[in-house]
């Protein structure tokens, strides 16, 4: 009679991450530095994608010392929020 076979470990699974979709206002000049930065990333071989480039400035902050986080908000003025309204 063969020997029972030992039950076998699957490799676990990683969970994805739950993603959040968002929508914001933002400065058309503010706007156009994305695509700069998107252009650059890709001379540098690099192609990136605007959430990349926004994801990667999330990181950028949060590793900020207070005062450098600041600073950095200072440099950024305060927009009125929510969609525009459409012209007639």
């Amino acid at each position: 009679m063969p020997a029972k076979s030992e039950k076998v470990a699957l490799p676990q699974k990683t969970k994805k991450p739950k993603l959040v979709r968002d929508s914001f206002t933002i400065p058309k000049t503010e706007y156009l530095v994305l695509d700069d930065l998107k252009q650059r990333a890709a001379k540098l071989t690099r192609p990136a994608k605007k959430s990349e480039l926004l994801r990667a400035a999330i990181k950028t902050l949060a590793a900020l010392s207070d005062a450098a986080f600041l600073t950095a908000l200072a440099q950024v003025p305060t927009i009125k929020t929510g969609r525009p309204t459409l012209k007639k």
